[in-house]
């Protein structure tokens, strides 16, 4: 065949070949990429290793498989990237669910100890209210008992035809139960300042109580006017009968300026 048969073949043939070899280096180039990219993974880990203290000293890469290079190029850098994303979300919606089942165990956790702090306040209030309730009916029943003891009654003194405030008080003393006298000697020095024949001009109130009408106390003796151990004794039975106990109807004056 003559020389420019020979360079019309090959012009013909050209096109082809160079078709050829430009997909072989693009296989290349691939395949180099791979190699490249598991050869530096390779070193990397190798340098990592020397670092921790492990054995191995060798800095020669490693080449990647062809298998390796063949699946990389087979993934298009789209495809990957999604991939990626994909697996990034994933991980971010596991740890949002931890983080939430986290925070509802500690909002039930905290739940349960308030509502067991409030139990607890709870009980601790009723018993609180409940020792009250005891101690003041004691209170109460010493109090009767107080006023139920043997006391001096009115027709045990003598009647004069006059009584100083000292012998007044003295004989309170001893028809008012001791743990009721002060409050008793409150009212009256309010009342009558312990003037027996204390008179309000307006109301008519009368003696060391300021009975009101003043004839209530002749319940308690005809010599209510004159005789103030009878003025006593109709006063500590109103105030027990209406209030108690002197206390209980101080308690009242002081509220109301009257009883």
């Amino acid at each position: 065949m003559g020389a420019s048969a020979r360079g019309t073949i090959a012009s013909a043939r050209s096109p082809k070949r160079a078709m050829l070899e430009g997909n072989r280096v693009s296989r290349i180039s691939v395949r180099g990429f791979a190699v490249a990219s598991a050869t530096a993974v390779t070193t990397v880990g190798a340098v990592v290793g020397v670092a921790s203290g492990g054995t191995q000293t060798s800095t020669e890469p490693v080449e990647a498989t062809a298998a390796d290079a063949t699946l990389l190029a087979d993934i298009p850098a789209g495809n990957h990237a999604q991939a990626q994303t994909a697996s990034l979300t994933q991980q971010a919606d596991a740890q949002s669910l931890a983080a939430e089942t986290e925070a509802q165990k500690s909002a039930e956790e905290a739940a349960r100890k308030q509502a067991a702090k409030d139990a607890a306040a709870k009980k601790a209030e009723a018993e609180k209210a409940a020792a009250e309730k005891r101690a003041k009916e004691r209170d109460e029943a010493e109090a009767k008992a107080a006023r139920s003891e043997e006391r001096a009654d009115a027709s045990s003194f003598g009647v004069q035809s006059s009584y100083t405030v000292a012998e007044v008080q003295a004989m309170a003393r001893q028809m008012v139960p001791a743990d009721q006298f002060q409050c008793f000697s409150n009212i009256v020095d309010h009342e009558s300042s312990w003037n027996y024949k204390a008179t309000n001009p307006s109301s008519g109130a009368y003696g060391l109580v300021q009975a009101l009408p003043a004839g209530k106390m002749a319940s308690a003796g005809a010599d209510w006017q004159t005789n103030p151990a009878t003025q006593i004794k109709w006063g500590l039975g109103y105030m027990n009968d209406r209030y108690g106990s002197p206390c209980g109807a101080w308690e009242f004056w002081q509220a109301n300026n009257w009883y």
